[in-house]
C-alpha cells in the first residue's frame, strides 16, 4: 500500500492540564496513521518557553496500524511524564511518512471542550 504523509509534523500550541472536574481527565493526544509497509519509528522533541527543548519522548507505530499516543500518559526512558501546566510546542519526526493529528481535552470545568487538528506538516 502506499505511504501516505510526511516524515515531519509540527505542533505549536500543546497544553497538559492538571485540573479534571469530571473523572476523565484532562489530556492531549497526538493521532498517528500509518499506511506504509514499514513501522514508524516517531521521536518527539518538545519546545519550552521556560526551558531548554528535550528529545527525550519517542513512540512506534506498527506498518498499516493507527496509534494515539497518550502525551499525559507518554514517558521518557528515565520515566518522566511530559509536565503539566506548562505551554510547550511538539515536533513530530518519523522515519517513514505518516499522517498526524492533535487532539486536546480539557475537562477542567463541569463540562468538557474537546479541540483537534491536524498538525502542520513539512516536506
Amino acid at each position: 500500500m502506499k505511504a501516505y504523509g510526511k516524515k515531519t509534523w509540527l505542533i505549536p500550541d500543546c497544553y497538559l492540564d492538571s485540573v479534571s472536574k469530571i473523572i476523565t481527565p484532562s489530556h492531549e493526544a497526538i493521532c498517528v496513521i500509518n499506511t506504509g509497509d514499514k513501522d514508524a519509528e516517531i521521536k518527539l522533541t518538545l519546545f519550552f518557553e521556560d526551558r531548554p527543548a528535550t528529545d527525550a519522548f519517542s513512540s512506534f507505530c506498527g506498518a498499516r496500524m493507527t496509534h494515539h499516543i497518550r502525551l499525559d500518559k507518554l514517558k521518557d526512558a528515565e520515566g518522566n511524564l511530559i509536565p503539566r501546566d506548562v505551554p510547550y510546542a511538539a515536533l513530530i519526526e518519523s522515519n517513514v511518512p505518516i499522517v498526524v493529528q492533535y487532539s486536546r481535552l480539557n475537562t477542567s470545568s463541569p463540562t468538557y471542550s474537546l479541540m483537534t487538528t491536524i498538525a502542520y506538516y513539512e516536506d
